[in-house]
């Protein structure tokens, strides 16, 4: 985010992410393995994602006695924005020696995978504990999926790369156009350093920023999204809807507010713009299956629901709600004083609440 008013620019911290990129791996790579899955998403879920065909694609697929050269294996993992260290091992990266390989997969948590190979012939695969290198169990395939869901497909490199080119030199004449020099000398700057990155390792800090270059959409197309890895027929339930539709309704309008102020100072190309979450009209063209679970459902749930109304009179606990009585306001501090009373000669103990505080 940029604040102009006080020229402060505000990086995104991706120490903090971490952990919610991993699980973001984890569930993408389970919904792609099996069809026995829930998956427990915020609203975010509807924010731009990469391609899950191309996420898919560039996995690497090793099992016991498939015939691949040891080079092959390191250079696909490569290719996949895993990173090499012989020394520490790491969520996303890889180390080799000799015949050994160990890789610690992006939808890993705690645990490894050795492979084992003869000559170039795969031996065996492993799930290791990293900590003490004891093998916890033999494994009779592996898929390492791509450390980003962003990963760029070899058919797209060059393309991508050269739109991404032609955009920064119409921003640069643009700003140049209307003597806004300082964005002009930011806007080049920072995206050539992306591009170079790109060239050089794969990637970037923000390629998702470059999303509609890499997956070749048009401008104005709705980004891929969680909602794409599951199958066309998977059942969606939002919970406390009265609250959660609505936010799915402004989530469009709060990131092109933020989103337009870097495009407009010189911090974003304009097709960051497309790095979104879905608009209201797109998310609705996801739903397949639907529940909505509310104490009070709004309008647009009762809209759609139509007759499929369930109405759950008893706690899922078992228990019933207390009797609510409501008393007139005459007299109500004698009478709660006298109701409190009772609860003290029984050993009780009472909570008052109120509305105001004077």
């Amino acid at each position: 985010a940029y604040i102009p008013t006080t020229d402060t620019y505000i990086a995104k911290d991706s120490a903090i992410n971490d952990t919610i990129d991993q699980m973001r791996h984890a569930a993408t790579t389970a919904l792609l393995q099996r069809n026995d899955i829930i998956i427990v998403a915020s609203v975010s879920c509807i924010y731009g994602l990469g391609s899950p065909e191309v996420y898919h694609d560039m996995l690497l697929y090793l099992e016991p006695g498939m015939e691949i050269r040891r080079e092959r294996i390191l250079a696909k993992l490569v290719d996949i924005q895993y990173s090499r260290n012989d020394l520490e091992l790491q969520r996303g990266m890889f180390r080799a020696r000799g015949d050994v390989i160990e890789i610690y997969p992006a939808s890993s948590d705690s645990n490894t995978v050795r492979v084992e190979l003869f000559g170039d012939e795969v031996e065996a695969l492993y799930e290791i504990d990293p900590l003490t290198g004891s093998s916890l169990r033999k494994l009779p395939k592996v898929a390492i999926y791509p450390k980003s869901h962003y990963v760029i497909a070899p058919d797209r490199y060059e393309q991508a790369l050269t739109g991404i080119e032609t955009e920064l030199e119409e921003r640069i004449t643009y700003f140049r156009r209307t003597n806004q020099l300082l964005e002009a000398q930011r806007i080049e700057q920072r995206t050539r350093f992306d591009l170079e990155m790109i060239r050089t390792m794969g990637y970037c800090h923000g390629i998702e920023n470059y999303s509609r270059h890499l997956s070749g959409r048009a401008p104005g197309d709705p980004p891929p999204t969680l909602l794409d890895y599951f199958p066309k027929d998977f059942l969606l339930i939002v919970d406390e809807s009265h609250a959660t539709v609505p936010q799915f309704g402004g989530m469009y309008e709060g990131d092109r507010s933020r989103k337009n102020t870097l495009v407009e100072y010189g911090f974003r190309l304009p097709s960051a713009m497309d790095n979104r979450p879905l608009k209201f009209p797109e998310f609705e063209g996801c739903m397949n299956q639907v529940v909505y679970v509310s104490a009070t459902p709004g309008p647009y749930e009762l809209k759609h629901a139509g007759k499929a109304l369930i109405e759950q009179i008893i706690r899922p606990t078992g228990l019933i709600d207390p009797v609510m009585e409501v008393k007139s306001a005459k007299g109500q501090v004698e009478q709660l004083l006298g109701e409190i009373r009772v609860r003290v000669a029984k050993g009780q103990r009472v909570l008052v609440t109120t509305l105001t505080k004077r």
